[in-house]
């Protein structure tokens, strides 16, 4: 199947079953796991932290973040869009007691930080006590410059907030903006790293902080349930993601683009080129098409997508060229009936 519903359908590379095959482990709720020890040490260094936690998944990291930054009671800031307010079934509030409190998103992914002021509660008693702001870089595809970011850590010091990076597609966004991604990491107090969508690792997520914040997460992730034991065998690809998939994230992208001009090309299908960032684009497709008649026609095709009014395509290490042209020629066969 060719499948462009998302990067989380990467499978693991050669080079990643032959490092879990062999991974050295112990159990990590004892902190033996040398794997997996490894992975926290040599990630907290790589992205100027004190201190990181390996995690199940990325909804599991942005929760721990916001339960060690917020007490019951809290509220952190956030966009309308963002993954840990609309996509991670309402954690933060279930299980933290934490108020969220979203912000329409700008067109470019940004929140506007005039809202964001208006938003941050007066400490009075009446109000839930605004502690954080959580952005998420990259969102929708989208990319949140290195200004916008250094402005957001202003923003937080003149608000006494603290201030938290979802990034899931971190990497993208480095790629992307050309920097090192050390430097989209230092003006947060904490951010999240998934290993297990474009970098292709199986299973696993990042959360980097301080020593205390770590800490507090270690304790929130024995909470939640997830204390692993000879994890090792995942973290071995962990580190094989942040090693070895990180260039080639650059070719998601020039692939994105590509496909966007294709999709163009085809009547009934609308994509915006400006917005097309990274390995996430979306096409309008006209009314005229019959969504569900070409979701099983894909699909007898052997190819996934997550068809809608506005569809979202991704592209990643498992569909190539090839698979964009395929994916063309099948909707242009179907469209011509």
């Amino acid at each position: 199947m060719l499948d462009f519903r998302s990067d989380t359908v990467t499978l693991p590379t050669d080079a990643m079953r032959a490092a879990m095959a062999n991974a050295a482990v112990g159990d990590d709720v004892y902190g033996d796991d040398p794997t997996v020890n490894e992975l926290e040490q040599w990630s907290a260094e790589r992205h100027g932290f004190e201190a990181c936690l390996f995690t199940s998944s990325g909804t599991q990291a942005n929760l721990m973040a916001l339960m060690s930054h917020c007490q019951r009671g809290d509220e952190y800031l956030c966009g309308q869009l963002a993954h840990n307010y609309k996509y991670e079934a309402g954690g933060a509030a279930v299980l933290g007691s934490i108020q969220p409190q979203p912000v329409e998103n700008e067109a470019d992914g940004s929140l506007s930080f005039d809202k964001l002021a208006a938003a941050v509660k007066p400490d009075d008693y009446h109000f839930a006590r605004t502690r954080l702001l959580s952005l998420e870089n990259t969102i929708g595809g989208k990319v949140l410059t290195m200004e916008y970011m250094q402005q957001a850590r202003r923003f937080c010091d003149e608000q006494g907030l603290a201030l938290h990076l979802d990034g899931a597609r971190v990497y993208n966004a480095a790629v992307a903006l050309g920097v090192d991604v050390a430097e989209i990491a230092k003006p947060f107090d904490s951010i999240t790293v998934c290993l297990s969508k474009g970098l292709c690792a199986p299973v696993g997520s990042l959360l980097l902080g301080s020593h205390e914040l770590i800490s507090k997460a270690r304790r929130i992730r024995k909470m939640l349930g997830g204390g692993m034991r000879q994890v090792g065998i995942l973290a071995a690809a962990g580190k094989l993601a942040l090693t070895d998939q990180v260039e080639r994230l650059a070719d998601d992208h020039a692939n994105a683009i590509y496909l966007g001009e294709q999709l163009n090309n085809l009547p009934g299908f609308t994509v915006q080129p400006d917005w097309i960032n990274t390995n996430i684009l979306y096409a309008d497709l006209d009314a005229s098409i019959n969504i569900e008649h070409l979701k099983q026609h894909l699909k007898e095709a052997g190819i996934l997508v997550s068809l809608a009014r506005r569809t979202r395509f991704v592209t990643h290490k498992d569909v190539d060229r090839l698979a964009i042209d395929t994916l063309i020629s099948t909707l242009s066969r179907y469209l011509s009936r």
